[in-house]
């Protein structure tokens, strides 16, 4: 290692790309100053050079000494509790901002950090927020070395405890707003001075004068193609090392082309060049791309904002339960939480007993239990009784929902549009119709038309628009249905509705109102106490069925049981003053289904072995279900589960109209098999259920669908969340989704249409560049406004309901 003193500025540094005021050689490499060198070794070290291989200078300027001690306050637990998101025994969650994100060498960085140090198990970046979410052991890494080290790298986080929790509004990229400022200046200044060539083809001006203007537009044109247009040529180039040709590769060929040639007439007087018209296509394709990125922000795709995750937690208010919206939950409030519920923010746990699954969060299902005054994270599920909890954080609503779309509950592999195939070999096609162009032309020996032709061609055709019409149709889609309380996972899911033949319904909680209910007992009477430790359990459960008896009973005392335990499909169980109580279904108590004569499901109840009596609830379907399922049966087939009784096995058969489809007394076990079995079939199923016995089938099959009915319990394994009130709705959505197919079809033939009409002008050489350049950000704006309108007006014919 060597260091010289001496002022070279002409040595620009192997990390960074900065002059170098003062060198520092390593390797035959040159450094600004000690900590790009550091930076390098460090990368070099680990095996991870490739990220000076997929930009240019990708690195970050290290000359800022940063102190040892800078980030020791985040060891101070009370301090890091602000900023992490989950911990357990020895993992920890956490989310930093980092401004210094730019390109694809910072993701490639950033998501290789496991490989510089052992201790982080996983980073994700997100790229268009500047954010990335790291999961590391800290018990090997504290948060202030963990901190440290990016800032070394040249990733200081932003780090603001007051913000903590609060997601910010996305800062708008600016180094795009400069290239469109650098490129609309240099363009019109190169076209005035273009003009008395044009007006007067250079004879009425004089030589000195023809000389410095030529050198003055070509000046002009430097920052222009090598600021302004670089994104075309680094995009075009990443794709060529990948071994692929994307759409910015011809545009990047014709821009290059224009360059050249435009120099080699200019210097060699054999012609004025056509800088202008490659200024012009720059400046034009950097308008119709930020247009085009400003109009599809605004149709409100990004599903982080509060109206997006339909959850309410019971908040306790002087004694009382209220139902509470999330997002007008704050800090200090206490709240309430159910067995089998999730937790939406991070809080304290003040009573009760918490045993909670981070599934969620972690993808592992090691349940953990937590004591009096520890913290249980936002994305736990309580799978214990009832607790309380003191709230430490804000809303954490966008973080569920990133959960929500975390591949951990999402391995499903949806159908890909068939667009995606044809766009795929589109710039191939593009690049053989542009030789065969240029071949014509000099054949004919019309070099002039070659040029202007050759570049027309490469620019004005686009598979843009192809892509973009599946995206903007379900992005619209997903926009309009959400407004119907109809929450979808992905646009995929739009995709995989249109391929579905086979609709399975689970009836307790999804067919049924859980609002409404005919409920008898049948029995020996019980008495005060024991009615109380009935009541007791029922409020543990989250259960359909276990509501309807609660509200039968009435309002009573609440009071402290013991060992609690929700066994899905059969029924909760507890002790109570060294008495054991049982509430489920027959085989759960262990006694004949006949032993009482009830009307609709069963539900019995046992102390200490003893059976005292049964409840029947009559259940009550949802306004509109009966219409519904007629209507889906038309176009698909139907199939209905029950965990409960055949009592109304005679009434769902003649909705369905199939005396085969109907299955009662169904464990969550056997629901899964049965998913699996049409599968094997090679049928494509969609399960509808309410998420509590059924999540198993959720998962499997190929779009889940958890009904909602204003509550939390929440299932991570479904593709879509629907509203209860809206499911007499769901063949409208079905439909509306496979006539969204139908626009895609129709902004398909309307872009072929665009293309042909396009190259048959560009291949004749009747198609300015610079046209095409307006011509070719407009065909995607165009297909924006197809898809957007007619989505949204299919939407409205299909007159689905909309609900408070």
């Amino acid at each position: 290692m060597s260091k010289s003193s001496a002022s070279l500025t002409s040595v620009m540094c192997a990390h960074c790309g900065d002059p170098c005021n003062s060198q520092y050689v390593d390797n035959s490499l040159t450094f600004c100053c000690n900590g790009c060198r550091t930076v390098y070794n460090i990368l070099n070290e680990n095996g991870l050079c490739d990220y000076y291989n997929l930009n240019e200078m990708p690195g970050i300027s290290m000359r800022d000494e940063i102190r040892l001690s800078k980030y020791d306050y985040l060891d101070n637990e009370e301090i890091a509790n602000k900023l992490i998101s989950f911990r357990n025994n020895s993992i920890t969650h956490i989310q930093f901002q980092l401004p210094q994100i730019h390109c694809s060498s910072c993701l490639y960085l950033l998501e290789n950090l496991h490989k510089i140090n052992d201790a982080v198990y996983n980073a994700r970046v997100d790229f268009s927020l500047k954010e990335v979410h790291i999961i590391y052991d800290h018990n090997l890494l504290k948060l202030s070395s963990l901190v440290s080290d990016l800032a070394h790298l040249g990733y200081e986080p932003f780090i603001s405890l007051s913000d903590a929790g609060i997601k910010k509004a996305k800062t708008p990229d600016r180094s795009k707003i400069y290239k469109i400022g650098i490129a609309g200046f240099c363009f019109a200044n190169i076209m005035m001075m273009s003009l008395p060539e044009y007006l007067a083809s250079g004879s009425v001006i004089d030589a000195p004068i023809q000389l410095f203007l030529k050198y003055a537009m070509i000046s002009l044109s430097l920052p222009v193609i090598f600021y302004s247009g670089q994104e075309f040529f680094t995009s075009a180039w990443k794709s060529l090392r990948e071994g692929f040709l994307n759409i910015d590769a011809p545009i990047a060929f014709a821009i290059a082309i224009t360059f050249i040639r435009s120099i080699y007439e200019m210097i060699w007087g054999s012609g004025s060049g056509y800088l202008d018209s490659m200024s012009g296509i720059i400046f034009f394709m950097l308008v119709g791309r930020l247009m085009q990125d400003q109009a599809y922000k605004s149709m409100s795709f990004d599903r982080d904002y509060k109206s997006f995750f339909p959850l309410s937690v019971k908040l306790l208010n002087k004694g009382k339960l209220i139902n509470t919206e999330v997002e007008d939950i704050k800090v200090d409030d206490v709240i309430r939480i159910h067995n089998g519920e999730i937790i939406p923010v991070d809080a304290l746990l003040s009573k009760g007993k918490a045993l909670i699954d981070y599934s969620f969060v972690t993808g592992e299902s090691n349940p953990t239990n937590v004591k009096i005054g520890e913290i249980i994270y936002a994305g736990g599920k309580q799978l214990d009784e009832n607790i309380e909890l003191v709230v430490i954080k804000p809303i954490a609503q966008s973080y569920l929902t990133n959960l929500w779309n975390n591949s951990v509950f999402s391995d499903k592999k949806h159908p890909k549009s068939f667009i995606h195939s044809v766009s795929r070999y589109f710039t191939v096609v593009l690049l053989l119709i542009g030789i065969t162009t240029a071949a014509y032309w000099i054949y004919r020996g019309d070099t002039n038309t070659m040029w202007r032709a050759l570049t027309a061609v490469f620019i004005v055709a686009c598979p843009c628009a192809l892509l973009l019409s599946t995206t903007y149709t379900y992005g619209n889609l997903m926009r309009i249905f959400s407004q119907r309380k109809f929450y979808l996972r992905h646009h995929d899911v739009i995709e995989a509705m249109t391929k579905i033949d086979h609709i399975v319904f689970d009836k307790t909680g999804t067919l049924t109102d859980n609002h409404i209910n005919e409920v008898q007992y049948v029995g020996e009477s019980i008495d005060y106490e024991n009615l109380n430790v009935v009541y007791a359990l029922l409020d543990r459960s989250n259960h359909s069925l276990s509501k309807a008896i609660k509200q039968d009973i009435g309002i009573y005392n609440d009071i402290s049981i013991e060992n609690f335990k929700n066994i899905p499909g059969k029924g909760i169980e507890a002790w109570y003053n060294d008495r054991h109580y049982k509430i489920g279904s027959a085989s759960f108590i262990n006694v004949s289904p006949n032993l009482y004569e009830v009307k609709g499901a069963q539900v019995f109840i046992s102390i200490d072995g003893k059976t005292l009596g049964c409840y029947g609830i009559k259940n009550i379907y949802r306004e509109g279900v009966s219409e519904m399922i007629k209507a889906i049966g038309k176009s698909y087939k139907i199939s209905i589960l029950s965990g409960d009784n055949e009592n109304e096995k005679k009434y769902l058969q003649s909705i369905i109209n199939n005396e085969q489809a109907c299955f009662f007394n169904q464990a969550p076990q056997e629901k899964l098999e049965y998913i699996k079995t049409l599968q094997s079939e090679g049928q494509n199923v969609m399960m509808v259920g309410d998420g509590l016995n059924d999540a198993g089938a959720l998962k499997q099959s190929d779009v889940g669908i958890a009904i909602n009915d204003s509550g939390n319990n929440f299932t991570p394994a479904a593709d879509g969340i629907l509203d209860g009130r809206m499911l007499s709705d769901l063949n409208k959505f079905l439909y509306t989704a496979v006539l969204g197919r139908k626009v895609i079809f129709a902004a398909f033939a309307v872009s072929i249409l665009y293309n042909i009409i396009g190259l048959y002008y560009s291949v004749q050489g009747l198609l300015s560049p610079m046209i095409a350049a307006i011509l070719m950000p407009l065909s995607s704006l165009t297909i924006l406004l197809i898809t957007y309108s007619l989505s949204g007006y299919l939407a409205r014919k299909m007159k689905i309901k909309t609900v408070r």
